[in-house]
This record gives C-alpha cells, structure tokens and sequence, in this order.
C-alpha cells in the first residue's frame, strides 16, 4: 500500500509543471511556469480541441502533452521528414474542421530531387492511437537546394480555410526569391489538397499558389485576430529582421531592398528602397532573430489586447509590441533574464501565453499574472 501511495504521488507530480518563476514586466509581475521540458530543439506548438498540446520538434518527433503539463507521448506516423542544420519538422496547424476530421499538417525540410526544400504533409490524426495515418505531400518547395539553411515553414489557416505556408530563400542571395514561378522566398497560399484557390493573385509569370515573393525566412505567422489578415516575422541577414502584413500579388523586395548588411558587412542588393517593392511595417537592427508571431486577443493579460508578441532567438527574449494607426509605437523585451531563445509564440485557448524555448533541452513555458 505504501508503495502504491508513492505511485499516486510521484503520478501526480508528473501532471503538474516543473517549477514557476516570477518575471516583471512594464504592466505585470508575471508567473513563467515550466510545463514540459526535455524537448529537443522544439518549434512549433498547437492545441487540440481538449486542450492537449500538440508539439513538433526539429527532429521530426511530434508528440502530445497534458493541458497543465507533463511527460508528452509520442505520437507515431509522422513521415519524410529531414533533420540537419536548421531543417527539420517546423510548423504544424490542425484544420478547421479537426474536431470531426482529425486533419493535421505539418511543414518541414525533406530531401527530394537531388537536394532538399520545403515540404507541407497532411494526414489524419488518431488520438486514440497516438498515429498518423495518410500522409501526403500536398506542396513540395521547387527548385530545391543544397543548403540546410533557411527553410522559413510556418503553416497558418484563412478565414476561408485556406492554407499559408512561408518558404525561405534557402540560404541564398539569388534572384529566385524575386522569380515568382519559384517556392523560393515567398509565401503560399494553397486549399487542403495542395491546389491554388481562385481568388489568389495568378498574376503573369506567377505560380497560381503564390501569394506574395521577396522574402527571406519567415519564421513567425499569424492571422490578425481582428481583420483575418496574415502579418509575419521575417529573419534579415545582419539587421533588417521585419515585421510584414503580406498583401496578394505584392513583392517584399528580399534581396534586392532591406535594411540588414551581410554577416560579412559587405552591402546587400540596391538600398532601403526601390519603386515596386513595399516597406516593412516594422524593423529591427540590430537583429533579434525573430521567430513566432502572435498577436494576443485573450482576457488573461487585459492590458495587452492587441499587441503583437514576437520570439526573438539572437534577443533571447519575447518582444511585445504596440501597434496603433498603422505602425508600431512602441516595444517592450520580456523575458530577457531568462536567457533563452524564444522559437515559438501561442495563445492558449484559456487566454494565457505559451512559449517554447529553443535548445536541446527545450521547455513549454506558460504565462500568467502572478498572484
């Protein structure tokens, strides 16, 4: 029986988070708790309707957690996915219709054709077997590459149900971000099966799936809670990281225009500006390696209604940022003494914030106002 009660115990404290630190912000004194640990390099974070946590990690394991933390079982089935450098299992989103369809998707690095490039996979998820099965390839990133660089591969639904996928230039200063017959560079917006919806811009010369091009790694995403509208955090080379609200059929200038220089300090392209290219909404130099995007629309922060919360991976920190008549007025960097790269950026379905720390020993954070 003593053995037994030591189970419940040792079970219990296993459903409960790690430990909580007190953070201060501008507005509020901040609970960060630990509610799962041990994860390898993980990028991306989503909520199943029962408020389990779907995580994605670099290498390709894809796994579910307690609402309120704990071991997280894996999930099995998860296929073609290509780990190495800064490619491997990126972004995940569940359909809209997931409660009755059990469909996922899943964007990551694989090797095909020689080289490898962005991929999106859809399956179904079985939650009662923790498997996926059907997976199929719906979007394969052409011409593919020779680098482990610069994947982008965030994955977010329209109001229409329609799919955005982010591609990054793949390490290269080429003109194929500037070729919109290419998935180098841009961001896609495709149906469930992988096709091109008609209202997309299917200007001349353009691939029928491509919505906007000149980017270079867009690793942060999300739909503006308000107006429906896609923004995105865009890595720059050494400054010139951006934030941008992609518009159909309109070009973001990477790399002929931006605000960064090469690591080598050498310049990049032909200046700031040039007539047919649009300006970020926001900019950073020095850079701060952006990555996760969310723009918060909870109760449980009341006074950061409407900021945007951006993961900083070089910053080691969450940057919020105030937006107000059409530009950003003003930033705040949390988080800083925790000293971790910031991969992603979620909003939970309780109005709470969730982070993933990027490192070989990875963490969901949650938070909330300290008591």
């Amino acid at each position: 029986m003593k053995g037994f009660a030591l189970g419940l115990s040792l079970l219990a404290a296993s459903a409960l988070p790690a430990f909580a630190e007190v953070h201060q912000t501008q507005d509020y004194e901040l609970d960060v708790e630990t509610l799962v640990d041990g994860l390898d390099a993980p990028w991306s974070l989503a909520f199943l309707p029962d408020g389990r946590m779907l995580i994605g990690e670099r290498s390709g394991r894809l796994s579910i957690a307690p609402a309120n933390g704990g071991e997280p079982a894996a999930v099995e089935g998860v296929e073609g996915v290509s780990a190495g450098g800064q490619g491997g299992l990126h972004g995940i989103a569940l359909a809209p219709d997931f409660e009755t369809s059990g469909t996922m998707f899943y964007c990551h690095a694989s090797s095909y054709g020689g080289g490898r490039g962005t991929v999106v996979s859809r399956a179904h998820l079985d939650l009662a077997a923790n498997h996926l099965e059907n997976v199929t390839r719906i979007f394969e990133q052409t011409p593919v590459g020779a680098t482990g660089r610069h994947f982008g591969c965030r994955l977010i639904f329209d109001r229409d149900g329609m799919l955005f996928v982010t591609t990054g230039d793949r390490g290269n200063k080429s003109d194929l971000a500037q070729d919109p017959s290419t998935g180098i560079g841009k961001v896609i917006r495709i149906d469930e099966d992988g096709n091109a919806p008609p209202d997309n811009p299917r200007l001349d010369g353009w691939d029928k799936r491509v919505w906007s091009i000149g980017h270079r790694n867009i690793q942060g995403a999300a739909l503006h809670p308000a107006s429906g509208e896609l923004w995105t955090a865009e890595h720059g080379a050494r400054g010139g990281d951006e934030i941008n609200n992609p518009q159909p059929g309109l070009n973001y200038g990477w790399p002929v225009i931006t605000y960064g220089i090469d690591y080598s300090g050498a310049k990049i392209g032909e200046g700031t500006h040039k007539e047919g290219m649009e300006q970020p909404v926001h900019y950073w130099d020095p850079s701060i390696a952006p990555s996760g995007l969310m723009i918060y629309s909870g109760d449980g922060f009341p006074k950061w209604k409407g900021n945007y919360f951006v993961g900083a991976l070089a910053g080691a920190a969450v940057s919020r940022l105030v937006y107000s008549d059409g530009k950003f007025v003003s930033e705040e960097r949390i988080l800083q003494d925790l000293g971790e790269r910031i991969r992603d950026v979620v909003q939970g379905p309780d109005g709470l914030v969730y982070l993933l720390t990027d490192n070989f020993d990875g963490r969901v954070l949650r938070l909330k106002i300290a008591e």
